[in-house]
């Protein structure tokens, strides 16, 4: 009877972009750009936050972790992905799959939740200013962290666990670009009402409750900077914001329509489009973003310019 409850399936395809046989090339140069780009933007930031002196503060910090979970977010997906594209064999065995599934997932997890300590730490530093060195203290900051990464491997081990113990009686082709519970699901058969609702209840914990923690953050920080007497005041402490929103709004705002949005009839052509931009756009963007609108970070990666290149750039800026 226990042997029932599992899957006879010993491996998966994933179709990938298998029905655009005539760009496999020009798609692997563009996603193997795409993935250079995020090992070295988001590899320099986490450089420049760990040497510069000047970025030796806790927004920093929770920056140079987010950029390296960034990388091992996209490691998950995008080599695998390159590898289908290159070779055109697409299998995935079926204990890889599950593993894809849970790495992706702690991961994915760990960057909602720090993004909410990274707007938990701008509510303090602007709402709280003078108690800021005293509550956001390298302590503090190490444990939010640790945090971030483990708290949700237990529930994801019971899910992934779950999700891969259901029967796949049927194809074995998931016509998705990596192993991902929603087009898992639609090969298994049985009665998987209990399954799909563990999966959006585990949805609901780790992608909604982080976001309202940031809001409930930004809506106080807000509330703050509107208060501020000094309009250059106003204007730092709005900058100093506005890079993570952009990013919160990038990372939740495709995750959130995967998981919580799914409806029966949506195309997977929309699934994959929706999936590519949450595991590879927001972390190609997230450096560009951090970069562009941050003057400590421009003037660190400056540094790292030989003294041409700089000579050049202020030029131009006069």
């Amino acid at each position: 009877m226990a042997e029932d409850n599992f899957t006879n399936v010993m491996e998966f395809i994933l179709l990938g972009f298998s029905d655009l046989p005539h760009i496999q090339g020009f798609l692997f140069g563009i996603f193997l750009v795409i993935y250079l780009s995020i090992l070295i933007g988001n590899g320099l930031l986490i450089f420049i936050t760990i040497t510069n002196p000047v970025l030796q503060t806790p927004m920093y910090f929770f920056l140079g972790n987010f950029s390296f979970l960034e990388i091992c977010y996209t490691s998950v997906t995008l080599p695998r992905m390159l590898a289908d594209l290159s070779s055109q064999q697409r299998t995935i065995s079926f204990i890889g799959c599950a593993v894809q599934a849970l790495f992706l997932y702690i991961l994915g997890v760990a960057e909602c939740l720090l993004l909410a300590v990274m707007a938990y730490d701008r509510y303090v530093a602007i709402c709280k200013p003078l108690y800021y060195p005293l509550i956001m203290n390298r302590r503090v900051c190490i444990q939010l962290v640790v945090a971030s990464w483990m708290i949700g491997i237990p529930v994801l081990i019971v899910e992934i666990y779950v999700i891969f113990s259901l029967n796949f009686c049927g194809p074995n082709k998931i016509n998705h670009i990596f192993c991902d519970a929603p087009p898992l699901l639609r090969l298994a058969c049985g009665n998987l009402y209990k399954v799909k609702i563990s999966v959006q209840v585990a949805a609901l914990m780790f992608i909604i409750s982080p976001f309202l923690l940031i809001l409930t953050s930004y809506v106080k920080i807000i509330t703050t900077i509107l208060k501020l007497p000094s309009t250059s005041g106003r204007s730092k402490a709005f900058s100093t914001c506005s890079s993570h929103v952009m990013v919160v709004c990038l990372f939740y705002g495709s995750g959130s329509t995967v998981y919580l949005g799914q409806k029966a009839n949506q195309s997977a052509g929309l699934d994959k489009a929706l999936a590519l931009f949450y595991t590879a756009v927001t972390p190609l963007f997230n450096p560009l973003i951090y970069s562009l609108r941050n003057k400590d970070v421009i003037a660190a990666l400056r540094k790292l310019l030989p003294k041409s290149l700089r000579s050049l750039n202020k030029e131009t800026n006069k």
